[in-house]
């Protein structure tokens, strides 16, 4: 631990990373410190030959920024625009009596400490703060507890950026050369591109099979009662007590008309309890997959409210404060001091009949989690969301209440379920019926739970049977036969795929966001109601990734990397052999694929249009910031314009076409095609079915429901008739600009 030593009266210099974060802390810290940011990172490894050290020029290395010859020593320099305020954080630090570092805890936080060590070269003495969450008593513990700067999370650190760089700078002009110029390939991301590629190559492939289930609708022998109270549905199970699958409707058939001819009786019911478990608090990759489901949140977005929240919220009279702790984390970790807060609020605002006897304590699902940090909580969790809810925009309140109530609800009893199972009988055929009730809402009176976005939809029975009892008579009332077809996997979502990577081990907290959004950047990936497809640009360049690296970037390869990241830093591992475990294998599969890997020509979308320059065909492009469109005859001819798509809707002000567009922020919204003549826009989705009652404009209310924008009126998305919707590249003469 660092030692707080003597030091002439004055001020100590703190920096963080971000100017919001260096405001928050300011105000706790007072005028004894003079609270920087460093805006993010201070050195980094050249990027292009501009950058490159006038002594490292002629090096055959050079342009790699690491030297690997002599043990994979990088090479570093201060980025582009940032020598000024390195200049300004010198200057204050020569004033300064001490030097405080609070950047984030993590391993890039880390890092940017150790190189803020190594560019101002203090003469003062030196301390590392760490804190989960930005609020006064944290600040103050972090100062009572100071710490060096932990040389193993950097070198893990150093260890992950090399290898990106490694892979990254040799993989890419490969790729210019035998695909086409400034393409760019990523180690992990390649491992992400690979599982969204080949889970679409499984669809692609699937053969669906035809298969048949029978439920029958059973009456209880209670005329007295209403129909609701003795009716039920029970499926059918086992013939002759063997399990049935029935495999077309000539089979189902057959089975129908004997069980409308036979009587049916109880042969045994079967009463319990089922507890459910209040679910864990948030760690970043349950957050984001829950935001995405539950708020329609990318990931990205996720991360940057997160970012808000914890960095510091005003709260009026001069107040702000770090609303929730640090969010990127794998642990489901709770301070003793959070829990005991949480316990008294569950006690106060629910009850003593909710309050678990002792805290609950939860497993976390990812296999790298490290337990000094916590899970995503909110730092004061008296700070109820209603109560700050004026002091924030729409999309951060929705993320707090989230964060608040999942953590409440995690510190709660289990919800408890009345549980029962009749199995009846038809002659030779067996039949199943369950039903469950709630007993006890436990969590859930906080924090309900959703069906996840590939879940099946018949896991959860609903609703108690009558009550019934062994060997008693009922009476058949319907047999519903029911055709079927196996269902191939589903496509990733942002949220599912990175429960995979997870699950496999691949990334970390602060790696998923980037991940997703580079490969679609990138344009290897797009987007399309929440499912994530392969680019045929995509394909090309996994099919000959995969052919060519296929040990390296391999789901166990990748993983097996980030274990020994980990090895570095909590263990000590050298670093230097993680290194050449790497390079050594993926070097001759980049001489191999310089050799044979064959060229390819990727024929370019035409959109049936000439340009208005030279007269050529207009082409779909990507670029750093997704399709665009461009001349074919470029460079001769660098005639460009954005990409739009059309719905397949009518303007209802202008009857002009309908298009897809984006904000600066990348939030997707709809406007006319003839903006600005015509300023009509909507954040919802318009339809192309016109509302029922008035044939006036529909658009997506919610995941199961209609509106129309003119007489008001609501409709279940599945009963609207379907209309197929056209996707067709236009240009706008200007993008109006909506917040």
């Amino acid at each position: 631990m660092a030692k707080k030593s003597e030091t002439k009266p004055g001020k100590a210099l703190v920096i963080v990373e971000s100017p919001a974060k260096a405001r928050t802390i300011g105000k706790f810290l007072g005028k004894g410190y003079i609270v920087e940011a460093s805006i993010g990172h201070v050195r980094d490894l050249p990027q292009g030959a501009k950058q490159i050290p006038a002594k490292y020029k002629g090096e055959s290395w050079a342009y790699l920024g690491v030297n690997v010859d002599d043990n994979f020593q990088p090479v570093y320099v201060v980025p582009p625009g940032k020598t000024q305020h390195i200049n300004k954080l010198k200057g204050l630090l020569k004033e300064s009596t001490a030097l405080y570092l609070a950047t984030d805890e993590d391993r890039e936080g880390e890092a940017i400490s150790w190189h803020l060590l190594e560019l101002l070269k203090p003469k003062v003495p030196v301390h590392r703060l760490v804190f989960h969450e930005i609020t006064k008593s944290a600040i103050d513990k972090a100062l009572a507890n100071p710490r060096e700067v932990d040389k193993g999370l950097v070198r893990a650190q150093e260890t992950r950026r090399i290898l990106d760089r490694l892979y990254g700078y040799e993989v890419s002009p490969l790729l210019w050369r035998k695909v086409r110029p400034k393409l760019s390939a990523g180690r992990v991301q390649s491992v992400a591109l690979r599982l969204i590629s080949e889970r679409e190559e499984e669809i692609d492939q699937f053969a669906p099979q035809e298969y048949w289930s029978i439920e029958t609708i059973l009456n209880k022998q209670a005329a007295n009662l209403p129909i609701k109270e003795r009716q039920f549905t029970a499926r059918l199970l086992t013939l002759n007590d063997q399990l049935v699958a029935l495999n077309n409707g000539g089979e189902a058939q057959k089975i129908v008309a004997d069980l409308r001819q036979l009587s049916y009786q109880v042969s045994q019911v079967k009463r319990g309890q089922r507890r459910r478990k209040a679910p864990a608090p948030f760690i970043t990759s349950t957050l984001q997959q829950e935001a995405s489901q539950r708020l329609n949140f990318g990931t990205r977005k996720t991360m940057q409210l997160a970012q808000q929240l914890y960095e510091g919220v005003d709260l009026g009279d001069g107040e702000t404060v770090g609303l929730i702790t640090y969010m990127r984390t794998d642990s489901t970790n709770i301070s003793a001091q959070a829990q005991a807060e949480v316990r008294k609020l569950v006690v106060e605002q629910y009850g003593q009949a909710f309050l678990p006897e002792e805290p609950p304590k939860h497993k976390t699902s990812s296999k790298k989690a490290q337990e000094a940090h916590e899970a995503i909580r909110p730092s004061d969790v008296w700070r109820m969301p209603g109560d700050v809810k004026a002091y924030l925009s729409r999309d951060q309140y929705r993320l707090y209440n989230l964060i608040w109530q999942r953590f409440v609800a995690s510190q709660m009893k289990s919800a408890l379920y009345e549980t029962m199972r009749v199995d009846a009988k038809a002659g030779p055929y067996g039949l199943r019926a369950s039903g469950s009730k709630i007993r006890f809402q436990g969590f859930l009176s906080v924090y309900k739970e959703i069906v996840g976005e590939d879940a099946g939809s018949a896991e959860e029975p609903h609703g108690m049977l009558p009550d019934l009892v062994d060997d008693e008579l009922l009476d058949l009332v319907e047999v519903l036969p029911a055709q079927h077809f196996t269902q191939p996997p589903p496509r990733y979502t942002e949220a599912s795929l990175i429960k995979t990577l997870e699950e496999f081990g691949i990334g970390r907290p602060s790696t998923y966001a980037p991940i997703i959004s580079t490969i679609q950047q990138r344009g290897y990936v797009e987007r399309d109601d929440k499912r994530l497809y392969p680019t045929e640009l995509g394909k090309i360049v996994n099919d000959l990734l995969v052919e060519y690296f296929p040990g390296i970037i391999s789901v166990e390869f990748t993983a097996h990397m980030e274990e020994n990241l980990d090895k570095i830093a909590w263990q000590g591992r050298d670093w230097v052999p993680v290194l050449w475990e790497f390079y050594t294998p993926f070097e001759r599969a980049v001489q191999d694929a310089e050799a044979n890997m064959p060229k390819v020509e990727i024929s370019e979308t035409q959109i049936g249009e000439s340009c208005e320059k030279c007269g050529h065909e207009l082409v779909i492009r990507y670029g750093r910031f997704g399709k665009f469109i461009a001349c074919s005859d470029f460079p001769e001819c660098r005639y460009t314009r954005p990409f739009v798509q059309k719905i397949g809707v009518n303007c209802p002000k202008c009857t002009a076409e309908l298009v897809e567009r984006k904000t600066k922020k990348g939030r997707v919204f709809y406007g006319c095609s003839t903006y600005p003549e015509c300023d009509w826009t909507n954040w919802k989705r318009p339809l192309p079915t016109p509302c029922p009652k008035c044939s006036g404009l529909l658009i997506v209310q919610n995941k199961k429901q209609a509106h129309c924008t003119v007489c008001e009126s609501r409709f279940e998305l599945d009963a609207l008739p379907a209309s197929d919707e056209q996707v067709v590249a236009v240009e706008p003469d200007t993008v109006p600009q909506m917040a």
